[in-house]
């Protein structure tokens, strides 16, 4: 009675050359292993000069490394605060403390110190007619409404007579 095999001809090889299975491929990487050199050099350097790059090479990745990861990890972390100052917003200090306070929490905080930096101040706007800070660089151009101040005295005045006989003065000071 013939037994039913998945691989006919994998199992027909395999009982000519009496070898049962999958054991050809281990002992053919084997054979090839052993016909490689015995000897493998993994450095370039040999005796003192191995311990002196071993030494070099441990003081960068122990010392050098983590200074530069820290000063890598501190410059991406105020970037918010650059960006932030850089378009005048009018919240820049807030941010800047957001940042701070993002430092010593493994940089959670982070994210909404970008995103903050790079929003527009709605609500400042609506109440300050503006949404950049004029404390950060250069005024804004133009006459900002809120300081234009008259070019003389404040006359005051009680009737509409009085308003339009004040206003008919100026105009005609303007002209000539």
């Amino acid at each position: 009675m013939v037994s039913h095999c998945k691989h006919r001809w994998g199992n027909h090889a395999a009982r000519r050359n009496g070898v049962r299975g999958r054991g050809v491929w281990p002992a053919a990487l084997a054979g090839l292993a052993l016909g490689l050199p015995s000897v493998a050099r993994a450095s370039l350097f040999q005796g003192e000069t191995l311990d002196m790059v071993a030494d070099y090479i441990a003081w960068v990745a122990l010392v050098l490394a983590p200074l530069i990861g820290i000063a890598v990890f501190w410059l991406v972390h105020i970037l918010p605060e650059k960006i932030a100052e850089n378009k005048r917003h009018p919240q820049a200090k807030a941010i800047q403390t957001l940042c701070l306070l993002s430092l010593f929490f493994g940089g959670m905080l982070w994210p909404i110190a970008w995103l903050w930096a790079y929003t527009k101040p709605v609500l400042h706007k609506m109440a300050y007619g503006t949404d950049v800070d004029p404390e950060h660089g250069e005024p804004e151009p133009g006459p900002h409404p809120a300081r234009i101040e008259p070019a003389g005295p404040v006359p005051v005045l009680g009737t509409e007579a009085e308003v339009k006989t004040v206003a008919a003065v100026r105009q005609a000071r303007q002209r000539g």
